[in-house]
């Protein structure tokens, strides 16, 4: 079972230029956060890059310049997805992606930045090779995601405009099987859906209270440091501009008072 795997096969790879691939959405599911979409595009340009560079290096967390949710995933669907590497070479990967449904897009991705890292820290190079053999040929089972679980978030203090909480990151996790097996590390794109359910709360406290309000876009989102298992994130949203069609949120996230992360979220009503 793989609990944090999002490309089940390659259907096209031209190393260290671009890449296209498939996710099936597993059917039983409760819902299919944007967040994974984002994760899914992720790892098939870390398939692209490591493929690029022969399975020494691997890129690990970084920054996404601009992140656009244009509609929701539902289980049951599948996903297509394609990446451009803009660059890569053994200090970074850089690179852009769309993910579509029925050709539709449902989620873009521009200006994204991750370091390269030596793969052996995080996962054995020969299985990394195996698995990527096997997605490129006859792809990897389906339906083998079952959802997150084990993410408590604990809200703190609230005011006019902005909210704090905590997230205490679980020692042990299923997802932490794939995201490493050798060093586990938190995932950046659960901290990013921690931070848009957060921002979607604040939302909903000042809007209208008959507005049906949807995050529609992320911008400028770093993630500087590494979250491990058992250390606690301390978030923080406040409200940075309100307008008719949207307001933003600015998000800043926090390991034992030194600033991990930050992120700016806008949110608008729902199209009829």
């Amino acid at each position: 079972m793989s609990a944090f795997t999002f490309v089940d096969r390659i259907t096209e790879l031209e190393p260290g230029a671009h890449g296209r691939g498939t996710f099936a959405v597993p059917q039983g599911l409760a819902e299919f956060r944007s967040s994974l979409v984002a994760e899914a595009l992720g790892q098939l340009a870390a398939w692209v890059s490591m493929a690029h560079l022969d399975f020494a290096l691997r890129p690990v967390a970084g920054l996404a310049g601009q992140l656009r949710f244009l509609r929701d995933v539902r289980p049951g669907e599948l996903l297509e997805l394609e990446v451009g590497i803009d660059s890569c070479d053994e200090t970074a990967l850089a690179y852009h992606g769309v993910a579509r449904i029925d050709a539709t897009p449902v989620l873009e991705l521009a200006d994204c930045v991750g370091p390269m890292l030596p793969l052996a820290d995080f996962d054995a190079p020969d299985a990394v090779r195996q698995r990527f053999g096997m997605l490129c040929e006859i792809g990897a089972p389906i339906g083998r995601f079952m959802g997150i679980s084990g993410l408590a978030i604990e809200v703190g203090e609230r005011g006019p405009g902005k909210i704090h909480a905590a997230l205490r990151i679980p020692r042990d996790a299923a997802f932490f099987t794939d995201h490493f097996p050798r060093k586990a590390v938190f995932p950046g794109t659960l901290l990013l859906d921690t931070q848009i359910r957060l921002a979607m709360e604040l939302a909903r406290e000042t809007a209208a209270a008959d507005q049906d309000l949807v995050a529609r876009s992320v911008s400028n989102m770093k993630v500087r440091s590494f979250i491990l298992p058992g250390q606690e994130v301390e978030l923080r949203a406040e409200i940075g501009s309100e307008a008719d069609e949207f307001l933003t949120v600015i998000q800043v996230a926090r390991v034992d008072g030194r600033q991990i992360a930050t992120a700016r979220m806008t949110i608008t009503a729902r199209a009829a």
